[in-house]
């Protein structure tokens, strides 16, 4: 059975997208200052760290519940978006209006240019009112994901609180910047996963990372720590590191044209929860994971992987241990 397959037993996923985004993708034959740009007809996409784990999930044939955070007239239009594609979600009612993104791809060159807008603040009173929510809608054994940027008005250890507000779950985390600064330095109790970027891990280890075996050093070193039960650590399109107390292992990156790099972390944390939720091994929910990364990149704008595109890929997702 291939790791696409719709299985009748699957853990339960939920994941937790607190800053979402209206993703617009579009192009123009090139970026000039101080001109205006005619761009090609908008591509809209639902879009947030957790979301886009969500909407990979169902892409590869899973199923998970998206707990997102909408408000005003971007937060109903993001809404009919995610029903559109058919992944299982509850709304929450966040304030201000959601953010908006966007994309815009020069033709003449290929460069992308990413635009991202901060989204609203959110209040003490906005926060307590999503621990209330997580705590009613965790499943204990479960996998929660935090994934994407925190919002505005949040303090450095709410990915911390959050996990506190899903007792019995297996959390996973996959942020940037200070939060994840935070989680490092101020390691979340019983965080089961941390996924970080190459860039990220040097710019926590104080150092390049110029090997796989550096890599997984720096990554085993986070679990000793106890930081996480499990590090993972992408090395582009090299492919990723995953390391626990007990085992380092790597997967190499399928070889594909890159398109768009937008959403390929995110299909990756879906592809390997999904596959870890189906009780696969580590080893192949790291294969799953650095696929579903490569089939995204493939695509356009802010699109996702393919369950075809990861079928034929998977073959080249080698492990093997460092």
């Amino acid at each position: 059975m291939s790791e696409t397959t719709p299985v009748s037993h699957q853990i339960p996923i939920l994941t937790l997208t607190l800053n979402p985004a209206l993703d617009m993708a579009s192009s123009v034959p090139r970026m000039i200052p101080d001109e205006k740009l005619r761009c090609s007809e908008p591509q809209l996409d639902p879009g947030g760290g957790g979301l886009n784990v969500s909407r990979a999930i169902h892409a590869l044939g899973g199923e998970s519940l998206a707990l997102v955070a909408l408000g005003g007239l971007t937060g109903d239009r993001l809404a009919v978006l995610i029903r559109r594609e058919g992944v299982m979600f509850l709304g929450i009612t966040g304030p201000g209006e959601t953010r908006q993104s966007l994309t815009v791809n020069e033709e003449a060159t290929g460069r992308q240019f990413r635009f991202m807008l901060p989204g609203p603040v959110w209040t003490e009173a906005d926060q307590h009112r999503v621990f209330t929510l997580l705590r009613a809608a965790g499943k204990p054994g479960g996998f929660a994901v935090i994934s994407g940027s925190q919002p505005p008005g949040v303090p450095l250890d709410f990915p911390g609180r959050l996990a506190a507000s899903m007792a019995g779950m297996r959390v996973v985390l996959d942020t940037s910047g200070a939060a994840l600064t935070q989680a490092v330095t101020h390691p979340i109790p019983q965080l089961d996963l941390l996924r970080m970027d190459e860039e990220e891990a040097e710019a926590l280890a104080d150092r390049p990372l110029g090997s796989r075996i550096d890599t997984a050093d720096f990554a085993q070193s986070l679990v000793a720590r106890g930081v996480a039960r499990t590090v993972i650590i992408a090395r582009g399109s090299d492919g990723s590191v995953l390391a626990d107390s007990s085992q380092r292992l790597f997967a190499k990156a399928p070889k594909v044209q890159v398109k768009s790099k937008v959403g390929a972390g995110d299909s990756f944390v879906g592809g390997f929860i999904l596959a870890r939720a189906r009780g696969q091994t580590d080893a192949e929910a790291l294969a799953l994971g650095v696929t579903a990364a490569a089939a995204a990149v493939m695509s356009d704008a802010t699109e996702l992987c393919t369950a075809a595109d990861v079928a034929r890929l998977l073959p080249e997702a080698v492990v093997s241990p460092v």
